[in-house]
């Protein structure tokens, strides 16, 4: 046939026309853009696409937005439906707009968060062998106990997989195998194995919830039946059981069906939380994070897409998965800084998930034992409803916190362990329990320096120190992962043996620790040294397990562990953070120590907290030995009120980056020039970032602050349209900024 069609008369017909469609690429395009479909093929919004651009082939979705009907239908390329690919939703594609337009970022670099290439490539067929009765059975001494669980398992006639029956019937593969050779079992071939498995809301059940858990969880539970946006607030003590509370509202979605999406800032260091997960629903859930397969990733979004993947654990970025039916959003640590992604586009998950939530109308909970000053503003505002429990879970107490004031009692020279704090350590390994001692240092030292000249070893390309691993025997930039070999000699002056280290990193501390308690069995839990979820779990399991006495760690030891033998927490710089002109640095210090603190002490045995300080009346040391942690967020808000500071008021930075320094100031200045004046409007700067140099590139900054009733991102659009941004030099947009670096 040429293309033509016969009418129900047999007659030659033209045939119908080719259809326009707008496809949004996964590229920094400001607009979708059109291409017509081949004859007899049809695409409604969501449907995902092949497009070429530029001589390749790009998947793409076909878009909400109507083609240019002017431009001629021949003049267009062409694109090809992909089939056996789901369609992306209605609501997720408004989430995508919404981003895009919140951050002034491109559409489509927002969507290549939600699809890339690899996650849309066809899937391998998954078939399992299943096992059923045979045509004869073991007898006399062939039944053996063993042999019997089997048979009784499989007595009711459905066939079952090969890891399914050595779970429940205890058996090693090997029982079941040669029943299956001898025809006692029959092999099944061919059946598809499902991707994930499906939780059972009954399988433990709620028992053990206190009053107060009790009262929350049906809270929660009642707002995923509404059905109805919502946001909650559920706070509460470390150790008070926020996680057992909101996994009933995920039961409560699973009763109806629904999918759940749980965002946690390290899903990397989550081991304990899967396990909770487990225990309470029989089977782990589907996980979302950067160091999966590429194979499992796929087979992830294929079954968030089609439903079969009801609960959905992960970081940041699995807010932009593909989900069938979305009935429920938790965010957990919401307080936590790692929500916000800095590069690409940059983005709080915890705020974009609220906006999800609303868009899909959907009930979301933020969970933190200290909540953000922005999430207390919208409870005191009323926009957010609050959960609150006041006690830890069990009848375990709350950890008694003193400070111990470096001046009075330093340290030994050379040294960082301060008496008192070596006294307490040993009376909690004599008594047999496990003490943890906490740093937020990577590496030997945050710098080095030659004391025969002053030289000090920095990074050829970022403004930051050059970090010593001593074990490695490497200096190293932890932000731009520069490293070089440690030097025998001063580079500058070439004297030896002048290279001294400065200050404490973990490596060193732990050098300390060995010298003062070399009894004790250590483990250093830090990023560069735990790994990934497999050796976090490792790590947890050797704590729990009491293979350790000693836990010296940085701050990934603060989020969620649970182990019952720990009773003693010592900071050893409660002061690092405080300092520098960041806004939140109280904020966050207060939240990373509270967090730190609240790993002690979560049994039968009391906890102790010791936070060494050169300040012990700074009021975040003060609010952490008081416990009055509200008493300082409604300071802080106080002190952020008058001069519309975030949560009061609303914050952009420009940050304008380039390899040459002349062209990059020049911009810098020029939007500076032209920067917006009005009542409630204003911009400081540009000056250089604190990081002024970073990965190679000039930094310089402007802030744009504006009272919370003033939309910023109108502003922003007519300020940067002022100014011809050059392609060598880059200004990146942060709406609401975190990080001031």
């Amino acid at each position: 046939m040429d293309g033509t069609e016969l009418d129900l008369w047999g007659e030659a017909t033209a045939p119908a026309p080719a259809r326009r469609v707008s496809v949004l690429l996964p590229l920094p395009l400001g607009r979708p853009l059109d291409y017509r479909l081949p004859q007899g093929e049809s695409a409604e919004p969501g449907t995902i696409v092949l497009a070429p651009v530029h001589g390749r082939m790009l998947h793409g979705v076909v878009w909400d937005s109507d083609p240019d009907p002017a431009f001629p239908l021949s003049r267009l390329k062409t694109a090809s439906v992909v089939p056996g690919l789901p369609r992306l939703a209605p609501a997720l594609r408004r989430l995508i707009d919404w981003v895009a337009s919140y951050t002034l970022s491109a559409p489509g670099e927002v969507l290549a968060m939600a699809i890339r290439a690899p996650l849309l490539a066809p899937l391998p067929d998954r078939t399992v062998t299943l096992f059923g009765l045979g045509q004869t059975q073991p007898e006399g001494s062939q039944l053996t106990a063993a042999r019997r669980r089997v048979l009784d398992i499989l007595g009711d006639g459905e066939a079952q997989s090969l890891p399914d029956l050595v779970q429940e019937a205890g058996v090693g593969a090997g029982v079941i195998r040669s029943m299956a050779e001898r025809g006692w079992l029959q092999a099944i071939e061919g059946a598809k194995a499902p991707a994930f498995a499906q939780p059972d809301p009954a399988h433990l059940g709620a028992a053990s919830l206190s009053g107060d858990q009790r009262a929350a969880a049906d809270a929660l539970a009642a707002s995923v039946a509404d059905r109805t946006f919502s946001v909650t607030l559920l706070d509460g003590v470390t150790g008070s059981g926020k996680t057992e509370t909101y996994l009933e509202a995920v039961a409560e979605a699973i009763r109806l069906g629904r999918q759940s999406l749980i965002l946690l800032p390290e899903i990397a260091l989550s081991a304990q939380w899967l396990e909770r997960f487990a225990r309470r629903f029989g089977v782990p859930p589907a996980v979302w994070h950067s160091d999966l397969t590429p194979a499992t990733r796929r087979r992830t979004w294929r079954a968030v897409a089609d439903g079969t993947a009801s609960v959905v654990v992960g970081a940041r970025s699995a807010l932009f998965l593909p989900f069938a039916d979305l009935g429920l959003i938790i965010v957990d640590e919401e307080h936590e800084s790692a929500f916000k992604q800095e590069e690409g586009v940059i983005y709080h998950a915890r705020d974009m998930a609220v906006v999800r939530a609303r868009i899909e109308s959907v009930p979301i909970a933020l969970v933190s034992a200290t909540p953000s000053l922005e999430t207390l503003a919208n409870v005191e505002a009323g926009r957010y409803r609050q959960l609150s429990l006041a006690s830890r879970h069990g009848g375990a107490s709350l950890p008694e916190v003193a400070a111990i004031d470096l001046r009075a009692t330093p340290p030994e020279r050379g040294r960082f362990i301060a008496p008192p704090m070596i006294q307490a350590i040993t009376d909690t390994l004599e008594r047999g329990e496990q003490a943890m001692l906490f740093l937020n240092r990577r590496g030997y030292a945050p710098l080095t320096l030659c004391r025969h000249c002053g030289h000090r070893f920095a990074c050829p390309h970022c403004t930051a120190w050059l970090v010593e691993h001593r074990q490695r025997r490497i200096l190293q930039c932890h932000h731009c992962g520069h490293a070089e070999t440690m030097p025998d000699a001063c580079p500058a002056c070439d004297a030896t043996d002048t290279l001294t280290p400065v200050g404490p990193g973990v490596e060193r501390l732990t050098e300390e620790v060995e010298l003062l308690f070399p009894d004790a069995r250590r483990l250093v839990m830090a990023s560069d040294t735990i790994g990934g979820p497999e050796g976090a779990a490792r790590a947890a399991q050797q704590i729990t397990d009491r293979k350790v006495d000693l836990i010296i760690g940085t701050q990934i030891v603060a989020k969620g562990w649970h182990f019952p033998h720990l009773t003693l927490v010592g900071v050893i710089d409660a002061d690092l953070g405080l300092a520098g002109g960041d806004l939140r640095a109280g904020e966050r210090t207060l939240q990373l120590l509270h967090q730190v603190a609240g790993r002690a002490g979560r049994a039968e045995a009391p906890g102790h907290v010791m936070l060494q300080s050169y300040a012990p009346e700074h009021p975040v040391i003060q609010a952490l030995i008081s416990g009055d942690i509200a008493a300082f967020m409604e300071a802080e808000a106080e002190g952020r009120r008058p001069g519309h500071w975030p949560p009061f008021g609303r914050l952009a930075a420009l940050i304008i980056s380039g390899e040459d320094m002349v062209e990059t100031d020049r911009l810098a200045s020029e939007l500076g020039r032209r920067a917006p004046h009005a009542p409630g409007v204003e911009v400081l700067g540009p000056a250089p970032a604190p990081l002024a140099m970073l990965r190679g590139r000039h930094r310089r900054r402007l802030l744009l602050r504006t009272r919370k009733d003033i939309a910023i991102q109108p502003i922003l659009k007519n300020w940067l349209a002022e100014v011809v941004i050059s392609r060598n030099v880059r200004v990146d947009i942060d709406v609401d900024p975190v990080s001031f670096l």
